[in-house]
């Protein structure tokens, strides 16, 4: 384990982090599947990290990282994702509802605008 960084390849999976500040921890080549967070994980970094149905409530992830992490089988609802950027991201089977799209861009086309085109050819 890397001295520098004690969360740097273990096993974690079901651990549960309740009130505790983790701003800017960093998580490389960590198992947390089933890990549960009650934090603050402002500016944290998740990379190579597998995150298949964690659990994030009331947490503060803001300026963070997530880099070739596996999010399957993750909820999220009642977010704040103003201002996320996704990129190289697969997204099969992705579900979304009751959401404020409004400024939302797929490949640089407002989401808005692709419903409008939508409703209006009646498809």
């Amino acid at each position: 384990m890397n001295s520098s960084n004690p969360f740097d390849g273990p096993d974690l999976s079901g651990t549960r982090y309740e009130r505790a500040n983790m701003v800017a921890v960093q998580f490389d080549g960590v198992n947390l599947e089933r890990a549960s967070f009650y934090a603050v994980l402002s500016n944290a970094t998740f990379k190579d990290t597998n995150l298949a149905a964690a659990s994030f409530d009331d947490v503060n992830l803001g300026d963070s990282t997530f880099k070739n992490v596996n999010l399957s089988g993750t909820t999220i609802s009642d977010a704040n994702l103003s201002g996320v950027s996704i990129s190289q991201a697969r997204l099969t089977n992705v579900e979304i509802e009751d959401a404020d799209l409004s400024g939302m861009k797929i490949n640089g086309v407002l989401v808005t605008d692709l419903f409008e085109a939508y409703e209006k050819n009646g498809t």
